[in-house]
């Protein structure tokens, strides 16, 4: 694999051209220019809007002003990400989320006003003025939040403090991305070297358990240094999120980040129950893995190495990408040809270098194109992070072709359905290819452990931020000792007796960025369930179920996301969808053990 010390040794077609968004930084100044003007141009409406026609300009002035700050964040954050060290993209960043509060600030007053009106009065609005019949379906959308909405002082006073409380969200980002350092590791010359994340995952697959260990110990050394200072972030996350539940009068913030896409409290409960019942089948794998491995003690540490080791090897990026067109082509040729075009485009940065942000993903900019950001390392798990993020790209791709810029946003929920769908044809189609028992059987290790950290470990993660929110709630403390204790248990719980609990087991917690996105995280397992039927309906090859899949993409929000599912056929108000995956889970493992 090649390794990158400099952003400029990657070759040109495997970076972003941001151009794309802006021909300079300049173009960007002009358009922060505009969307300042546009915010205090908004501004002028408080207390002026007395009729459907002045309703109207402001709708369409704020749509000006949120498709202009889209691209002006887009281009910002995408600048940053390439180097998180760079102080001159990190002040168009800063800049540009400060502009997001003054925006914020500036139209808070728009909600209360529109649930003053009497819903009389703002159907007679769009009844006389055809240009509101655009926002009608967002306008009534408000009126689901009446009792949520304070007053208009009070709006302005949340709005205004919307930086303040971000700060420990944006302080774990640059911790985690810019400010850590793992230390040292052994190199295959014996040379002593610095542990980078990319590094780590691949030493993690190394058969050489000291190795492992150390990089292990390495990497969660300064998580356990630096408890107390994550605990205070996440402690932070976790009750402003409370206390602004609270305010608006929520039942509990977990209700609170369901009610936008109206899922029921159930669903999330249901997720959480039915994968306890079915906890067997993942004690079961951490059995067979310690088994195989040949291990008196299975540690955190050897949870990642392959448990078949014949048939590993590199990917190089040009063969994934050809591998994943192939795998995609239960999707039809108006996909696949879509997808090849992204290759070249510009639209990926691919290599891991130094500052980078770590991870991937894909942000879908409206009027321009997706920008998908890779790591990529040449291995398995990079193959299934390409077609991960590519469905990403693709779902991004069709929702702003299709949807007028109000629905083409769609939301989390579904936007796991579109990822994962992907890795689904992708494991079978390479199942398919498989020549040998032996082949399969690693292919099959593969998929196993990639379902347990696309959904056993993230319905773990669920039950983790609704024990803390719970303890927020209570006016309970929530320091290191009480996320140590909370999040050992629950490893036990799902992990089972045969994994040895090492110290630094309980300290993960602090190293998951997504637990400052409160209560995204299960949307990943609910996501991975419905594409896995989604998946199995693709593969019969039924025109009507790959047509309904595409019209599923090409929805954006406009509709909720448990109706656009029940067009693909999934129904989460039902068990069946989660029992039916963890069910696929045991049957994947019970021919893993027979082969």
């Amino acid at each position: 694999m090649q390794v990158y010390k400099q952003r400029t040794d990657v070759p040109q077609h495997e970076k972003w051209d941001l151009t794309h968004i802006y021909a300079s930084v300049q173009d960007w100044e002009d358009d922060f220019k505009k969307a300042e003007k546009l915010g205090k141009e908004l501004k002028q409406f408080d207390g002026n809007i007395d009729s459907g026609q002045q309703l109207l300009q402001f709708l369409q002035l704020q749509e000006e002003l949120s498709k202009t700050f889209t691209k002006v964040f887009a281009y910002a954050r995408l600048s940053n990400d390439l180097d998180t060290r760079d102080s001159a993209t990190q002040v168009l960043l800063s800049r540009s989320q400060t502009l997001s509060y003054q925006i914020s600030k500036a139209t808070s007053f728009f909600t209360p006003f529109l649930l003053s009106l009497d819903e009389s009065v703002l159907k007679t609005y769009i009844e006389e003025n055809a240009g509101l019949k655009y926002f009608e379906d967002d306008l009534w959308e408000s009126f689901r939040y009446k009792k949520h909405v304070l007053s208009k002082e009070q709006e302005e006073v949340i709005s205004a403090m919307g930086e303040a409380l971000s700060s420990s969200s944006n302080t774990f980002t640059m911790l985690n991305n810019a400010d850590i350092k793992f230390g040292d590791v052994t190199n295959d010359d014996g040379e002593q070297v610095e542990l980078t994340r990319g590094m780590y995952t691949k030493i993690m697959e190394s058969d050489d358990r000291e190795k492992r260990k150390e990089a292990y110990k390495a990497f969660s050394k300064p998580y356990v240094q630096l408890k107390n200072t994550f605990a205070s972030t996440l402690s932070s996350n976790i009750k402003n999120n409370v206390t602004m539940s609270k305010l608006r009068h929520y039942p509990s913030a977990l209700e609170k980040a369901l009610m936008p896409d109206e899922v029921p409290l159930e669903v999330y409960e249901n997720l959480i129950a039915t994968t306890k019942k079915h906890l067997h089948h993942l004690h079961a794998y951490s059995a067979l893995r310690k088994e195989i491995l040949g291990l008196d003690e299975l540690h955190q540490y050897d949870m990642s190495i392959d448990l078949v080791k014949q048939f590993k090897k590199e990917i190089p990026y040009e063969e994934a990408y050809e591998t994943m067109l192939t795998a995609l082509k239960p999707l039809g040729d108006e996909y696949i040809e879509t997808l090849a075009s992204f290759k070249d485009a510009n639209y990926i940065d691919v290599r891991e270098t130094p500052g980078k942000m770590s991870g991937a993903y894909n942000f879908g900019v409206y009027g321009v194109h997706p920008y998908v950001l890779l790591n990529h390392q040449d291995n398995l798990d990079s193959l299934f992070t390409l077609a991960h993020e590519m469905g990403h790209a693709m779902h991004s791709y069709y929702s702003s072709k299709t949807q007028p810029y109000i629905t083409a946003r769609y939301t989390i929920f579904v936007a796991e359905v579109a990822s994962t769908v992907n890795e689904v044809l992708l494991i079978n189609h390479l199942l398919k290819q498989a020549d040998s028992k032996e082949e399969r059987k690693y292919l099959l290790n593969h998929f196993i452990d990639q379902f347990r950290g696309t959904f056993f470990t993230q319905v773990m993660f669920a039950e983790f931020e609704k024990l803390t929110h719970e303890k927020a709630e209570k006016e309970e403390a929530l320091n290191a000792d009480v996320f140590n204790g909370i999040y050992e248990d629950l490893y036990k719980e799902y992990y089972g007796d045969v994994v040895v609990l090492d110290e630094e087991v309980k300290y993960n917690w602090a190293r998951i960025p997504h637990f400052y996105r409160p209560f995204y995280v299960y949307k990943y397992a609910t996501g991975f369930a419905s594409a896995i039927a989604i998946a199995k309906k693709l593969l019969k090859g039924n025109k009507e179920d790959q047509q309904a899949y595409l019209d599923f993409l090409k929805s954006g929000s406009s509709d909720y996301p448990l109706e656009l599912l029940k067009k693909t056929g999934v129904d989460l108000n039902s068990s069946e969808p989660i029992e039916s995956a963890l069910t696929y889970f045991g049957e994947l493992l019970e021919e893993f053990a027979s082969i």
